[in-house]
């Protein structure tokens, strides 16, 4: 699906993946609605873009794992540019380190997880009427393998590539397309959070990903997105070595998880020598 003269919505479009994502989507001809919980990160994406591509982009503050809140979006992109095509549902958390508490994970399944499955909910069903529409899933290597230090970032992330399987399935055969975005490390701030965090689970959490193959810059990771769009790709792996360890996982499971665990430890040993 070509995204040239379309309309998307991108969240945690306020900086990172989600910002290379919005400049991409305007290059290739889209008009864009920016939205990021940090406001003002969303506005300056917004008015960049519209430096150079005056018009093709609108900036909007606000919590996407909020129903109203994308209703909202929805309603700003179709007043300035028409009926939303592409849905990035990017916004995420690294979430507590270790194993948190019950406000932790309420707070990491609904960015993590619910904002997608809300969003599904208000566009899907006018997709199918229309006959086409695009959802693309910002999941992470962590929801194919794991992530060590966090679980609440793993699980969540695991369900986000979960829902995305079962939106293409249920309704790829009535026009709506869907892609999973599952890269290792992005040179963002939600890559280093784990480490500023002061806690050894976080920095442990970082150095897994930092050490694990190279970190991109999220203009790559945009590029790769797009290309995947346009062959209509389910999973997007900008880290190829992702496919191959997600290949080892299911070839010996039990084997895959010695491993982790022996790659937990050199890590911990690491920290402490």
């Amino acid at each position: 699906m070509k995204v040239a003269e379309r309309v998307a919505i991108v969240t945690g479009g306020g900086g990172g993946i989600g910002g290379a994502l919005a400049a991409a989507l305007v290059e290739a001809g889209a008009k864009v609605v920016v939205a990021d919980l940090d406001a003002d990160a969303a506005a300056a994406v917004a008015e960049a873009i519209n430096a150079a591509h005056p018009g093709a982009a609108v900036g909007r503050g606000g919590d996407v794992s909020d129903t109203d809140t994308i209703r909202e979006l929805i309603a700003l992109a179709q007043e300035h540019y028409g009926p939303v095509d592409f849905y990035f549902a990017n916004a995420g958390i690294t979430g507590a380190p270790g194993l948190p508490g019950e406000a932790d994970w309420d707070l990491a399944i609904d960015v993590n997880l619910r904002s997608h499955i809300r969003a599904a909910q208000l566009l899907i069903p006018d997709w199918v009427r229309r006959g086409e529409g695009y959802f693309v899933s910002t999941a992470s290597a962590a929801g194919l393998l794991t992530q060590l230090g966090a679980a609440t970032y793993s699980v969540t992330k695991h369900a986000a590539v979960g829902f995305a399987e079962w939106l293409n399935i249920t309704y790829g055969d009535q026009g709506v397309r869907v892609s999973c975005l599952c890269p290792m490390g992005v040179n963002t701030k939600l890559l280093y959070a784990g480490e500023e965090s002061g806690d050894p689970l976080g920095d442990l959490a970082t150095r897994a990903v930092t050490t694990a193959g190279a970190v991109l810059e999220p203009a790559d990771v945009a590029a790769e997105v797009l290309a995947a769009i346009d062959d209509e790709r389910f999973l997007i792996l900008p880290h190829p070595v992702v496919l191959e360890m997600f290949r080892h996982k299911a070839g010996d499971y039990d084997r895959w998880l010695r491993g982790m665990r022996r790659y937990q430890r050199g890590l911990l040993d690491s920290e402490v020598s």
